[in-house]
């Protein structure tokens, strides 16, 4: 056992699966292996590349050789604190999240068990998804429309969330032609379809709430991000005058910040695998949710890696009252894995095979890797 569970070498690195990807299309990912050659794979948020968390699994790469598997959370404690001056939000827990999404793929292959399984096992062997459709601010009504209906009918998803991405620093920019957008999707699915409506940081607490109001009328389920996620108290404001459930915290990366943010007010939270600590930070948000009676729904945007960690977590979450998000429907990463998780039906089947589940093949990660 001694051998299979030293791990040997951690090599993160970045893959660009398309020639003119930009940052945020690529993927920084780990590799971990075992003297005994066990494989564990990792994610880390893309965020730019992901290159500042790359760095801190490079300079904590060779402190790591030697180390047991096993001592997963000893590893996970030592390295946040060795590191925590550097934020410890954003690229610190972006390196263990990909770090602790690989060690615990490892142990679940040298234990010959699903992750799911090694972490109490699931309620559910397969999640409804929504589609997650971004991009809307800068398309017009009808342009929306479009763009939705074509995911609707390709993905037969279980709701659908229309997100903006738009320019944070424009405030409030045009609230009437984001009604204008809401008000068309709604017609478009009927009225008893889920939707949910992203705003992505960009309104001030009096936008947020007369968007808000408009979405109770329209029968939006949830309200995610109205203000900017650095401003809990308003964050917190919007979530108690308004009747829509306001969810947050995607951007939020330690469970000591999501807490803050249940405090606020704020009923829904949405943090991220992949920024959050991996699948070891997730399950402590649970264990938060749970025992502050607030909907844990992950923001959650890798179609691969990620996006599987993510559903073993979801398997295991008694009361899983969204479907999971579906950002990503593009299969540029399909070429690196034999299995690359595929939606059938508006649901997303979680794997049963050891770790992870995930079969890649390393060849065609590294003939991409920058």
């Amino acid at each position: 056992m001694a051998s299979a569970s030293t791990i040997a070498s951690v090599d993160a690195f970045q893959v660009t699966w398309n020639p003119d990807d930009p940052p945020g299309r690529r993927s920084a990912l780990v590799r971990v292996t075992t003297r005994d050659g066990l494989v564990g794979y990792g994610e880390a948020s893309p965020m730019h590349g992901g290159e500042h968390s790359l760095w801190v699994l490079r300079d904590a790469a060779t402190s790591l050789v030697g180390a047991d598997i096993l001592d997963h959370a000893v590893i996970y404690d030592r390295l946040l604190h060795k590191y925590v001056k550097l934020g410890p939000e954003g690229a610190v827990t972006g390196a263990l999240a990909a770090l602790d999404i690989a060690l615990w793929d490892l142990k679940g292959k040298l234990f010959n068990q699903p992750v799911y399984k090694l972490l109490g096992g699931a309620w559910r062997t397969e999640v409804p998804f929504y589609a997650s459709i971004g991009g809307n601010s800068n398309r017009t009504v009808d342009e929306v429309v479009r763009v939705v209906e074509a995911r609707w009918k390709a993905e037969m998803p279980a709701a659908i969330k229309i997100r903006w991405d738009g320019d944070r620093t424009r405030q409030d920019y045009d609230i009437a032609g984001d009604i204008a957008k809401a008000k068309a999707v709604r017609k478009l699915v009927g009225d008893d379809f889920p939707l949910a409506f992203d705003a992505n940081n960009q309104y001030s607490v009096g936008g947020a709430i007369r968007v808000g109001r408009t979405l109770e009328e329209l029968g939006y389920l949830w309200f995610e991000e109205p203000v900017q996620h650095y401003d809990v108290r308003a964050m917190g404001e919007v979530a108690q005058r308004l009747d829509i459930t306001v969810s947050a915290a995607e951007q939020t990366y330690t469970t000591q910040a999501l807490v803050d943010m249940i405090n606020a007010g704020v009923r829904m939270v949405q943090p991220d695998i992949v920024k959050m600590g991996g699948i070891t930070g997730l399950m402590q948000c649970a264990a938060i949710c749970y025992a502050h009676g607030v909907e844990l729904v992950p923001h959650q945007t890798q179609p691969t890696i990620g996006h599987v960690a993510n559903l073993h977590v979801l398997a295991t979450i008694m009361h899983l009252t969204k479907p999971a998000e579906f950002a990503d429907p593009d299969t540029r990463m399909h070429p690196a894995f034999r299995n690359p998780p595929k939606p059938a039906s508006g649901k997303f089947q979680i794997p049963a095979g050891p770790g992870l589940g995930l079969d890649l093949i390393d060849a065609e990660l590294d003939k991409r890797r920058r």
